[in-house]
């Protein structure tokens, strides 16, 4: 008997239950009514729960929609406003590039070290690049460590990861570190080649909840160290594209470069930090930083800009470049979307009296966006007498900037946003009048197949590519 309310589903009344008793007292009035079924009533329970839940999401669905879109909102609002820049007038001009000062004020200001007597080998189109390149790797003892943006499915990339494999088993430490975006046209059998045999291979800032904020910072370094001793840099990427000589269309034209000497540690450096970054993995030793000898007779500075600390360096470099230059500034550019102040650095450098030629890709380029951008802003250079030419035979992918015939600058930066204030980048100055006129021949020889394009042509263009040209332009933080 339960004391609160005297029900009990005991014996009552002669041992009949408490139901029993409830449909005697309504048997008169139950006689027409069926008795409820179990999975009736288990159904319609089910049905009222559904009904109640359904309801109750599409309460809650408006508030979760405007959740969303705000937190998308605000990803999109942290990787995509544009960075503020520290560098907010031009550099004057107070010395020429074949000055002194010029080389003590590069090598204290730009935050790179000047490395003296190495050797610095130019490497032109894929024809020469891969096949030095791959000798390097197989020539490997201790240590291999390559950084690259571009890392694609093809011919190249299963070369490259069949070789870096044969150098694992050996026993040589390979490490390989591809950004995350650059590399997405990636087969899953190149990383399983290299990984199955010893090669620690990683990408560089992939998506996760907690790197959201830097998913527009991506590396766009492209380097290659062999047992710290030699060192590659330049514009190529590890895909079928670079094939080849610049013959046509399906083969890119670019420019790597070997480098032997003491300024290899500072290549090795750039890479351990971005390795470091990723796995935390600190490289030290001999193995990485052995004792190096001189190569050659050229004084050589690596500068490096990695978002968000350092991105300034590399701008101020480039800048303080063409504000030395005195009779000639040649600028060969894969992108190239300059800033207004690296536009006004330009425009400087002409009221001097500088001659200033620039070759960028035509209509074959790879990102549309990016010469639509770049042919807005023109109208200032021509109008100032800066020649522009584009490169007719394929794809023009160098980044190469040379002022007079004493310094040149080469490696994966563009004179655009992207590469001043978003990637990380590395970028290897020369100094030497010698070998500015090997540059200055290799500039030549693309100038020869490049078209030039007038002030007229430019003012001529139809009012539809004048308006998409506009358009693009202003993305130029993105480009």
């Amino acid at each position: 008997m339960n004391g609160e309310n005297g029900l009990s589903t005991g014996n009552l009344h002669g041992g009949r239950t408490f139901l029993e008793l409830v449909f005697a007292r309504t048997g008169s009035r139950a006689t027409n009514v069926k008795s409820p079924d179990f999975r009736t009533l288990w159904a319609d329970s089910k049905s009222l729960v559904a009904k109640r839940t359904f309801g109750l999401w599409l309460r809650i669905l408006p508030y979760a929609a405007v959740a969303i879109a705000a937190a998308v909102l605000t990803l999109a609002a942290v990787n995509l406003a544009p960075e503020p820049g520290v560098i907010r007038s031009i550099v004057p001009h107070r010395f020429d590039a074949a000055d002194p000062q010029f080389t003590r004020s590069m090598s204290n200001y730009s935050q790179g070290k000047m490395f003296g007597q190495n050797a610095v080998q130019t490497l032109v189109n894929g024809d020469e690049i891969f096949p030095a390149m791959l000798q390097a790797i197989e020539s490997a003892q201790s240590s291999i460590d390559m950084e690259t943006y571009i890392y694609w499915s093809g011919s190249v990339g299963y070369k490259f990861a069949n070789a870096l494999a044969a150098k694992s088993r050996e026993g040589v430490e390979v490490r390989v570190l591809v950004d995350w975006l650059g590399s997405l046209p990636f087969d899953e059998d190149l990383i399983q080649i290299m990984t199955g045999a010893g090669v620690r291979f990683q990408r560089y800032r992939p998506i996760h909840w907690y790197t959201l904020d830097r998913v527009n910072n991506r590396t766009h370094r492209k380097l290659l160290i062999v047992d710290g001793r030699v060192a590659f840099t330049g514009g190529v990427g590890i895909a079928d594209n670079w094939l080849g000589d610049a013959r046509n269309p399906t083969e890119w034209r670019d420019t790597h470069y070997r480098i032997e000497g003491p300024s290899v540690s500072a290549f090795q450096a750039a890479f351990a930090e971005n390795w470091l970054e990723t796995t935390g993995e600190t490289l030290q030793g001999e193995k990485f930083y052995p004792r190096l000898k001189d190569a050659g007779q050229l004084d050589t500075q690596l500068i490096i800009s990695s978002h968000p600390n350092g991105s300034e360096d590399m701008e101020l470099m480039m800048l303080a470049a063409i504000a030395a230059a005195k009779d000639h500034l040649r600028i060969g550019m894969a992108y190239f979307v300059p800033d207004e102040i690296a536009l006004q650095q330009i425009l400087d450098a002409r009221k001097r009296g500088v001659a200033v030629d620039i070759i960028v890709p035509n209509s074959l380029t790879d990102v549309p966006t990016v010469r639509r951008a770049s042919r807005h802003f023109w109208g200032q250079l021509l109008e100032a007498g800066v020649h522009i030419y584009e490169f007719q035979p394929t794809m023009y992918h160098p980044k190469l900037l040379i002022v007079d015939d004493i310094w040149a600058s080469f490696g994966s930066t563009n004179l655009d946003e992207r590469s001043l204030r978003l990637n990380d980048e590395a970028s290897l100055n020369v100094y030497g009048r010698d070998f500015a006129l090997t540059q200055i021949d290799l500039f030549n020889r693309d100038l020869a197949r490049s078209r030039q394009i007038s002030l007229a042509e430019w003012r001529a263009r139809p009012l539809s590519e004048k308006a998409t040209d506009w358009l693009a332009s202003r993305l130029h933080t993105q480009l």
